[in-house]
């Protein structure tokens, strides 16, 4: 059975960001991922998740420099070290935080650059980063973005994802897929999954259009979870969707929509 992670990037956003431990836990949450934590000291985000009993499962590598339209520098031939040490910052938290993933943007190509090259190096970074995680039993994971979210993206279609990690035959190599992002992608949703599932290490969610919470949008997400269920799923499922109101009234999905959900909601009261 697949358990259900707060992304506390884009959920309780109402509270500053350490203070969205302790809203996880109160909603009933065991499990939280994030994207960037690297603004805030480790030591202080270790001791929030060990006094709140939380486990963290997943977040990404430093991305560059955000502000200035990096999403990833995994890509730049003329980047290697700043990505070497992107790898060794991620280590160090992640070993911190006891994660078992790691995300690795693939970053926007810039002008002049040509793709060829850019899949290159991309190729030669991911080997790298994937070895220096294998040493400490640590999943790289990489994520097809929809091109209209994060346009110029290299990584932009499942096909590419599944391309890369069947060339490289890297062990601790998986596909995050993030249902939101291939429904703008492609669609064919529940296809899609069964053609890769063995190359999948994390799943994320939202709807369409908005990326708000199920329920709000096209995607049939009932349909989806008793899929996963009897897919044999049984990892984590990501909640990385930017709420329609208060972040606490967004779980009201849960119990509707989702065997895995209720059994959770009785034992821990998830969302409530």
């Amino acid at each position: 059975m697949f358990k259900f992670s707060a992304n506390l990037t884009t959920l309780f956003n109402e509270a500053p960001f350490m203070d969205r431990f302790g809203l996880a836990q109160q909603a009933g949450f065991r499990h939280v991922e994030f994207q960037f934590p690297y603004e805030f000291p480790v030591d202080s985000i270790k001791r929030e998740i060990e006094s709140r009993n939380l486990d963290v499962v997943l977040f990404n590598f430093p991305p560059g420099d955000w502000k200035k339209g990096d999403r990833g520098i995994a890509v730049f031939p003329d980047r290697r070290q700043e990505f070497y040490e992107s790898v060794d910052e991620a280590i160090r938290y992640a070993l911190a935080l006891d994660c078992p993933s790691l995300h690795c943007m693939a970053g926007v190509r810039p002008d002049g650059l040509q793709a060829e090259e850019a899949w290159k190096v991309f190729r030669e970074n991911l080997s790298y980063a994937a070895g220096r995680l294998a040493n400490h039993g640590i999943t790289l994971l990489i994520e097809p973005l929809n091109p209209y979210d994060m346009a110029g993206y290299m990584l932009s279609s499942l096909d590419q994802a599944v391309q890369l990690v069947n060339e490289l035959k890297l062990p601790n190599l998986k596909i995050q897929f993030d249902f939101y992002h291939m429904q703008r992608i492609q669609g064919e949703l529940l296809a899609s999954f069964s053609r890769v599932k063995e190359l999948i290490g994390h799943v994320q969610i939202a709807d369409n259009p908005g990326r708000h919470q199920p329920g709000t949008g096209e995607i049939h997400y009932s349909n989806i979870f008793r899929f996963l269920e009897e897919s044999g799923y049984s990892g984590f499922v990501g909640l990385e969707y930017f709420p329609l109101g208060k972040t606490i009234d967004s779980f009201d999905w849960m119990q509707a929509h989702s065997r895995d959900c209720r059994n959770e909601t009785e034992t821990r009261g998830v969302g409530r």
